[in-house]
């Protein structure tokens, strides 16, 4: 397996309208997809990324309502990271101090500006100014400029006790590849040349125990171009002693997934087929999109997940 990058990451909200309203009108990212947990189909699964939700943009929530909070610690994923240009730091600043956001003072990583501040659940975020170009797929509507709207993830931070074995499954199993180094943190970059091809874990030995909850990133999927890439994998991280699920139907990709030696979940899951297939590019994420198994149970469902509006 030489995955080229992330494919999507999944973290754990509140309030669903709460969650829509920062995502999509502060931060400027559209919501691609309107579904439900399909194990837990009473709550949404609410998808955002540019304007096609592209791998390497799409950040996705189960907003459970009244919720814990959790509880950051090893043995899990802790920050993600958003690509913008590095002219539009500044942009962002005033715009998350007019909205009342606190943030950190901006620091330097690896020789780029990161400005921290956290969504409305305490979920870890970091804008990382970066040398990218345009989004092919920037959002038109959105009520960010294109000149510095988010180009999709910047990487994503694990936290772990220990470096060794989630090293060895990123380099052996996946293919990424060390690249830079200091103090405790290590950066892992795939071969991919998109967004979401770069991966910090960030060691801290006497770490407590934590929760994962509100706030908190359930898991990490990773790109497979195809079933064929994806069953490849599967049947390598098995031999390796990894307990693999089968592959799953999520509708809009296959997953497979697995736990990474540290405990944080790991997903593989194809790019194909996308969000277009039951909705047309335009109208992604305007209506709730049910799969097939569950479209006998729709209007129970309807009545059941709180009213949500694409816009406050």
């Amino acid at each position: 397996m030489r995955t080229t990058g992330i494919h999507h990451i999944t973290a754990i909200a509140g309030d669903a309208q709460t969650n829509l309203d920062f995502y999509a009108n502060l931060l400027g990212v559209r919501l691609v997809k309107k579904t439900v947990n399909f194990d837990a189909p009473d709550v949404y699964h609410l998808y955002y990324g540019d304007a096609a939700g592209r791998p390497g943009t799409i950040l996705t929530f189960f907003p459970w309502g009244e919720i814990r909070s959790g509880q950051l610690a090893a043995g899990q994923a802790t920050a993600i990271g958003f690509a913008i240009p590095t002219t539009s730091l500044d942009y962002w600043q005033a715009r998350l101090d007019r909205e009342g956001i606190p943030t950190a003072a901006p620091e330097e990583r690896f020789g780029e500006s990161v400005l921290r501040f956290s969504d409305p659940d305490g979920l870890p975020l970091e804008l990382v100014g970066r040398d990218v170009p345009a989004g092919r797929d920037s959002w038109a509507s959105a009520p960010v400029s294109s000149v510095h709207q988010i180009r999709g993830f910047a990487g994503v931070t694990l936290l772990e006790a220990r470096r060794g074995p989630t090293e060895e499954l990123l380099i052996g199993q996946l293919g990424f590849q060390p690249v830079a180094e200091a103090g405790d943190r290590v950066r892992y970059r795939a071969p991919g040349v998109g967004p979401g091809e770069i991966i910090d874990l960030l060691v801290v030995p006497n770490s407590r125990p934590g929760i994962v909850a509100g706030g908190s990133i359930h898991h990490v999927a990773f790109r497979a171009a195809d079933d064929a890439q994806q069953l490849a994998a599967r049947a390598a991280l098995a031999s390796a002693g990894y307990n693999v699920t089968p592959v799953r139907d999520r509708q809009y990709f296959h997953s497979i997934y697995f736990h990474e030696p540290g405990g944080v979940l790991f997903e593989i899951a194809t790019d194909p087929p996308g969000f277009a297939i039951d909705e047309t590019p335009e109208a992604l994420g305007s209506a709730l999109k049910l799969p097939p198994w569950l479209e006998r149970n729709r209007a129970d469902l309807e009545r059941a997940l709180p009213p949500l509006s694409a816009k406050s």
